[in-house]
This record gives C-alpha cells, sequence and structure tokens, in this order.
C-alpha cells in the first residue's frame, strides 16, 4: 500500500489561511497601527494631564499658604509703621499669563511623533514575523550559509509565502547591498492616484503608500535575523505599486 510521505516544501500546496484573508491583513496593519498610536496617545495625554492638574492643585494650595503667612507678617509691618497694606494680585496675573499662551504650539511635533510611533511598531511587528516564518518554514530544510543564499531564500520563498509571487529583481554589489525590487507589491497594488490633481496628486499618493513599506521592512530584518545576519532594511516606492528594499548587511 502506498502512502504519501510530507513535503517539506514551505511554498506547498498547503494553505494555512485565506489568500484574500491574508491580503486584507497586511493592508489593514497600517491603519490599526495608526489607532493604537492614537489611542495610547490620548491615554497618555490625559494620565499627564490629570498629574499636572494634581500637582498645580498642590502647588496652589502651598503657595496660598505661604503667601497668607507673608501677607501677615507684611502687615504687622506695615502697621507697626502707620501704612496702609494694598494688595495687586501680582501672584495670579502671572499665572495667568503662563496660561494664556498658544495651546497647540506642539501639535506638529506631538503628530511627527505618534508617526514616528507607527512605523516603529509595524516594523517590529513584521520582525516578529519574519522571524517565526524563518524558524517554522526551515526547520526541515538546509538553512542558508551565505548571505547572498539567505537573500535568494527572501526573494524566492519567504516572498511567496506573504504575497504568493517572487521578488522581479534582485541587484547586488557583492559587497553587503542588496536591491530587492517588486514590481508589483500586493499591499500598494490597490492604492490610486488621483491624477486630476497632477504631480500634487502622484506625491501625495507615495507619501501615504510609505507606512505599507514598513512591516516587510521588518519581515526581512527579522527573516534574516533568524539566520544570523544582522541588516539595515531601506524601502521606498517611486512609482505604484512598485517597491524597492535596499538591504545593507550590519557594518558595510
Amino acid at each position: 500500500m502506498a502512502t504519501s510521505t510530507p513535503t517539506t516544501d514551505p511554498t506547498s500546496n498547503d494553505p494555512k489561511v485565506a489568500a484574500s484573508a491574508l491580503d486584507f491583513l497586511l493592508i489593514e496593519l497600517v491603519p490599526l497601527a495608526q489607532r493604537i498610536a492614537a489611542d495610547l496617545h490620548a491615554r497618555d495625554t490625559a494620565l499627564l494631564s490629570q498629574r499636572l492638574d494634581r500637582d498645580m492643585t498642590l502647588n496652589v494650595s502651598t503657595a496660598a499658604v505661604a503667601g497668607d503667612k507673608r501677607q501677615s507678617v507684611k502687615s504687622e509691618a506695615q502697621k507697626a509703621d502707620g501704612s496702609e497694606v494694598g494688595t495687586t494680585g501680582t501672584t495670579a496675573r502671572s499665572e495667568a499669563a503662563r496660561q494664556g499662551g498658544p495651546q497647540d504650539e506642539d501639535e506638529e511635533e506631538e503628530e511627527d511623533q505618534r508617526q514616528e510611533d507607527v512605523l516603529y511598531r509595524l516594523d517590529a511587528l513584521g520582525y516578529r514575523v519574519g522571524l517565526g516564518l524563518v524558524e517554522k518554514f526551515s526547520a526541515n530544510t538546509p538553512r542558508p550559509t551565505t548571505p547572498l543564499d539567505m537573500i535568494k531564500f527572501i526573494c524566492k520563498d519567504l516572498w511567496h509565502l506573504l504575497f504568493r509571487k517572487q521578488i522581479d529583481n534582485l541587484k547586488t554589489n557583492h559587497r553587503g547591498t542588496f536591491v530587492l525590487t517588486d514590481n508589483k507589491f500586493s499591499p500598494l497594488s490597490r492604492m490610486s492616484v488621483d491624477r486630476s490633481r497632477g504631480l500634487k496628486g502622484a506625491e501625495e499618493a507615495l507619501r501615504l503608500a510609505q507606512p505599507f513599506l514598513y512591516f516587510p521592512c521588518g519581515v526581512i530584518r527579522g527573516a534574516l535575523a533568524g539566520f544570523g545576519l544582522g541588516v539595515s532594511v531601506h524601502a521606498e516606492t517611486v512609482e505604484l505599486p512598485q517597491a524597492v528594499f535596499q538591504i545593507r548587511t550590519v557594518g558595510q
């Protein structure tokens, strides 16, 4: 009786998740990371505001007690000299002046910080995914031993697992730098350009597409780290849906 032997090919026809569901998940990662960053920022802002209010209340109470004592001493001294006591409200006016400045002067800086948090979160998530995929799908196959073979694994096997296609072009200077080009990167394939806005529309589309490249950058870093190769990864798109990934080994 013939028995089938289990395949060790990581790209074999043994799907673990619906392809469409995976596509939607990859597309939704960026909005999800943005919502998480916004929620965390709102929570931190609320906690900071509560702490500042509490500290201000304590400071005002302490200042009021100290002010009463100083005023009492001053009054006694002025009475002894026969002079009248007058109140100017300098402290109150100074406090109002300190709090009367523009409230939104740091909004742009906060927005930049939130954007950095989103990109860092996407890259870190991709790193964990890449590391896990290498551990799972290379367990029963010989591991690549040279940087070039590791990059080829990314281009052929890993890319096919995630995006159901291989990298279209691989270039290297044989000194630790590799350039991977995907001419139809699936997370960008559903994005469009508002041609009616001309150059501004194209620039806006490329700007919106950039966050979608951080997750695959993390995947590449994590996968190569699983092989013991430290790298830095930079990605860009100059024309949708093309994506270009530049990989540099650490120390190059």
